[in-house]
């Protein structure tokens, strides 16, 4: 039995067991659990040959005090949460784009008992657990409880959950999509940014590149979608087939260079 399980029978139970009497009106293990479950849904991209991606890095934003308060139970509750995401994606068959993680930073936005999750991908992921955000951008306001976003989740114990809708599966083959050494990264949002911080959307394990380095922008031109890249003045700039760039509109096979880091632009079915 794990620990989203014994938490939830105790908590039914009104027994006053550790978590319960830890955790009272803030923010519940099960509930993180759930939120990461929901948030893997929504993010789910077919790229082909029967794989289905999905983002491997999971960065839950708190409360002062909840964030206070489970970092008593750090290394088990990190350990519940990771093997809970591998479970669901086993069962739902979907490939997370790099080793599963899952980490806690504090947002003095956020009221006692709500949560904020942000998704990413990271080929190389860091160290997990609990940790103080160094140079972060400030986070965007908090979206209304219990109201399902691309990107943020929020969750509070003080009402049930509502059931988030059915999400609208875009077709991944008619949106661009980068190459990475190989490996296809859909632009699947109107903006993708590119950095080595845990809150860009594609992370890149490179010390040439910025925290939040550049961003993509996927707009529609007609019939067709377009993209153009901008640079988030970064430290080492961002090149286009061998040239700097502040902003410029991508075509089909363009070469981005950020860091060391080169990654190709391909524009999708047309």
């Amino acid at each position: 039995m794990g620990l989203f399980d014994r938490v939830e029978q105790r908590l039914e139970r009104a027994v006053n067991g550790a978590f319960a009497r830890a955790f009272k009106s803030e923010v519940q293990p099960v509930e993180i659990a759930s939120a990461i479950r929901r948030a893997m849904d929504d993010r789910a991209a077919v790229v082909g040959h029967g794989r289905t991606f999905v983002p491997n890095l999971y960065t839950v934003e708190l409360s002062e005090t909840d964030y206070e308060r489970l970092s008593a139970y750090d290394a088990e509750l990190e350990k519940e949460l990771i093997a809970a995401a591998q479970e669901h994606a086993e069962s739902q068959r979907y490939q997370p784009g790099g080793p599963l993680q899952v980490l806690f930073s504090p947002s003095d936005e956020l009221e006692t008992g709500v949560f904020r999750l942000r998704t990413s991908t990271a080929r190389h992921t860091g160290n997990t657990g609990l940790s103080r955000p160094v140079d972060r951008p400030a986070p965007p306001q908090p979206a209304p409880r219990h109201t399902p976003a691309d990107d943020a989740v929020e969750a509070t114990q003080l009402q049930a959950p509502a059931t988030p809708p059915p999400a609208r599966r875009v077709n991944p083959a008619d949106r661009p999509w980068l190459d990475v050494d190989g490996e296809r990264y859909p632009l699947m949002g109107a903006m993708t940014v590119l950095g080595r911080d845990n809150s860009a959307d594609i992370v890149l394990d490179d010390p040439g590149i910025s925290r939040r380095h550049s961003e993509i922008r996927v707009t529609t031109d007609g019939p067709h979608l377009v993209a153009s890249i901008r640079d988030l003045n970064s430290t080492n700039g961002t090149f286009v087939n061998s040239e700097r760039v502040s902003s410029h509109r991508l075509a089909d096979g363009d070469r981005i260079t950020v860091g060391r880091t080169t990654v190709t632009y391909r524009a999708g079915r047309r």
